[in-house]
């Protein structure tokens, strides 16, 4: 070529720009991987702001809280009621007899133990077990005791009650502190465990699904991420108080992190292989992909978030802040997957993709890469009436057995999947000491002072309520028992565990009110308690100027309950109201949301029907707690729908260019394999909530697992696009494709 050749020749072709979008998804990358490693180190320490107290859920208007907070100003140390327990089947000894005095003589020292509430050990009738009340302080003035403190307390008490125990002595704990520190004992390791279990199942799920000896650890790792995320942001906020976190939003947070973050993987792994088999630069591939997968992601994701944020309305604290939390922990799973994940990708090349390497052929033809789906959609789409009437029936027989599902709550006794120490010591103790069950967690009537001697000749009458000298007193005043009047009174003293306190010795009046406490003959956390809550409250209600409020253990219980209902009835309406619209936007139609709104619906209610079946039958669970089918409506509704989005996003972007009917085919066909892949994973993450010894955590588990895959396999490959067939373009109503002319 001569010199005027190469003058006159044009310029090189400049590499291509590529857009700003790439350089800020990048720089957006760097930044939340390094958020995600700096949240890390919370994660561990989100049990430190754990409260784990069913007081610290209710509403500050119910009667218990209003109870509880007036308490303080008469006893400023506000007592879990516990209790440690003897046992030789053969009688207890001499010996034992001295080993349990000398020890309720050493509990008053315990840190953390109400040392003047520790009651003098009593023997049952047949002298084979003996049990001490050490109660262990909750709250003192306005500051909780945490979890962990709870918990070494409780271990301080056992530890020097099983020191130089006689041989053939056997030591429990019991009462609503020992089942409590058990429930926290339940949570410690929380993390560990769950994540350890979840990640295994993923790992091998993931390895199956990609086939790849590498690329499962990509979406995993990215998942870790979002969950250090999650952590960094929640840990200040429950520090501060601005949310409440307990063990059971922290278990379930880190499973629909796991869970979602890997589902979101899939869609964008599916799509970016497909994307290379098109464009020789990994970049354009991840471009196209990205933008082929974001929408629909974000849509779920919005959708979930949005769902969880419903819960923001509840009554119950517990489910009011476990939207926050959750949705926290979504939000910073999207930011993450959509953000860190494609860069990483992207670094890494195609070897990710080892052994079968996508190559640029052109052979993402749906024909071509899905063939056992487009086989499926083909045939399916050939017998559409039989298959969504049959999903239907299948349905509706499902959701029959409905009636059998059980919900008037769990004692606490019932809420663990084994046995632990402070059951077996509850059920010794409730066994040995039956007109006792009570003793301990007595209700707390607040009442004005004038009127407290009327609330308490009408208490002591009511049903449920001990018929003993001391079963309904104005309640002691513990500051009181100095060593110095226990020096001057040694008689009545000892009087106390069998009559009122003398006036000497009980609360003071405090603006007017009073505080009486009821001993009830029936354990705190049974159904007769919480009977006897609702006639407590209803005969000192009739009262006239008593302006009196039950409160206390059983009474607490009792709200929870009560609000678990309300917040039902009030949230699952009102989450499917924000879900219809979400979808009514993303697909930009009405009739389409409608139909998997209805389906969706339905394979809740199925999925509830086949719970009570495996609740009743196969598990044998007491009861199920009535916050659960909101808990399992939330989960199931807000990630169910995220299959439908999948797919008829998909579905929609198919129809612009081949009609309504063979867009759904084609939509299945492309979106199946991923869809169920991410069903799968999802199920199992869920499943992994057994592994905690809860019996609220094994249902909510179990159900969102089976709802997931009968929602995946079902609803979403047959019932969904099935209907959806047979109803043609006018699913699509009122949006332009209901009346386009492309072929139907």
């Amino acid at each position: 070529m001569t010199k005027l050749d190469e003058a006159l020749a044009p310029p090189p072709a400049a590499p291509p720009r590529r857009p700003r979008t790439v350089w800020v998804l990048a720089a957006l990358a760097a930044v939340f991987f390094l958020v995600g490693l700096a949240g890390g180190a919370y994660q561990g320490k989100l049990s430190d702001v754990q409260k784990n107290d069913n007081s610290a859920f209710l509403p500050s208007s119910a009667d218990s809280t209003k109870v509880s907070d007036a308490a303080q100003n008469f006893n400023r140390l506000q007592t879990i009621p516990g209790f440690v327990v003897y046992q030789r089947a053969g009688g207890l000894t001499g010996q034992d007899l001295r080993k349990i005095y000398a020890d309720a003589k050493k509990f008053p020292g315990v840190r953390g133990v109400a040392g003047a509430q520790v009651g003098a050990p009593k023997i049952s009738q047949d002298h084979t077990v003996a049990a001490t009340s050490v109660p262990l302080i909750g709250k003192n003035g306005n500051k909780s005791v945490n979890g962990p403190a709870l918990v070494d307390t409780e271990k301080a008490v056992l530890k020097i009650a099983r020191t130089g125990v006689p041989p053939g002595l056997v030591v429990h704990s019991a009462g609503a502190g020992g089942v409590l520190v058990a429930f926290i004992d339940a949570f410690n390791g929380l993390d560990g465990t769950l994540l350890i279990a979840a990640g295994l199942v993923v790992v091998v799920i993931l390895l199956f699904v990609y086939r790849s000896p590498v690329l499962w650890f990509f979406p995993l790792f990215s998942a870790g991420l979002a969950l250090g995320a999650a952590a960094l942001v929640i840990y200040p906020l429950a520090k501060h108080g601005v949310i409440t976190l307990n063990g059971q939003s922290q278990g379930i947070l880190s499973v629909l992190v796991i869970g979602a973050g890997t589902d979101y993987a899939l869609l964008l792994v599916s799509r970016y292989r497909e994307e290379l088999h098109e464009h020789r630069s990994r970049i354009d591939a991840m471009v196209a992909a990205w933008k082929g997968a974001a929408p629909p992601i974000a849509a779920s994701a919005c959708t979930v978030i949005l769902g969880l944020l419903c819960l923001t309305v509840a009554e119950l604290k517990s489910t009011a802040t476990l939207g926050p939390v959750c949705a926290i922990g979504i939000a910073c799973t999207v930011l993450v997957m959509l953000t860190v994940l494609p860069t990483l990708l992207v670094l890494c090349g195609r070897w990710i993709f080892w052994p079968k390497r996508p190559q640029v052929d052109h052979q993402s033809d749906i024909d071509t890469t899905h063939r056992t789906w487009s086989r499926f959609a083909n045939t399916l789409a050939r017998n559409h009436r039989a298959a969504w009437v049959s999903a239907a029936v299948a349905l509706i027989a499902c959701a029959i057995a409905i009636i059998g599902l059980k919900t008037q709550g769990l004692s606490t006794t019932d809420a663990f999947t084994n046995n632990p120490d402070a059951v077996v010591g509850q059920h010794l103790y409730d066994k040995a000491f039956p007109q006792s069950k009570g003793a301990g967690a007595p209700a707390d009537i607040l009442v004005n002072a004038d009127k407290a001697p009327a609330v308490i000749a009408a208490v002591k009458n009511v049903e449920g309520v001990s018929q003993e000298p001391n079963g309904v007193c104005v309640e002691i005043d513990y500051s009181k028992l100095t060593p110095a009047y226990i020096q001057a009174n040694p008689q009545v003293v000892q009087q106390l565990a069998r009559t009122c306190p003398p006036p000497a010795l009980q609360v003071t009046p405090h603006n007017g009110k009073l505080l009486v406490g009821a001993t009830l003959t029936s354990s705190y956390d049974s159904t007769a308690a919480y009977d006897t809550i609702n006639r407590l409250r209803s005969t000192v209600s009739s009262i006239p100027g008593a302006d009196a409020l039950v409160g206390g253990s059983s009474a607490t219980n009792l709200d929870i309950q009560n609000a678990s209902r309300h917040d039902r009835n009030l949230i699952i309406p009102l989450v499917l109201a924000v879900i219809l619209l979400v979808l009514a936007v993303v697909l930009r139609a009405l009739v389409a949301p409608l139909i998997l709104i209805a389906t969706v619906v339905l394979s809740f209610t199925a999925s509830l029907g086949v719970s009570a079946l495996f609740f009743n039958h196969v598990f044998h669970f007491t009861n199920a707690d009535p916050a659960f089918p909101l808990f399992a409506f939330v989960f199931l509704v807000a990630l169910g729908i995220d299959y439908n989005i999948f797919l008829m996003t998909r579905v929609r972007e198919e129809t612009i260019e081949h009609g309504t009917r063979r867009g759904i085919v084609r939509g299945l066909a492309v979106t199946g394999g991923v869809i169920t892949s991410a069903g799968i994973v999802l199920a199992a993450t869920f499943v992994v909530l057994g592994v905690l010894p809860i019996v609220f955590l094994a249902e909510v588990g179990f159900t969102v697992a089976f709802g997931v895959l009968l929602d995946t396999i079902v609803v979403r490959s047959i019932l969904v696009p099935a209907l959806s067939y047979d109803i043609g373009k006018k699913i699509w109503w009122p949006s332009r494709l209901a009346a386009a002319r492309a072929p139907d």
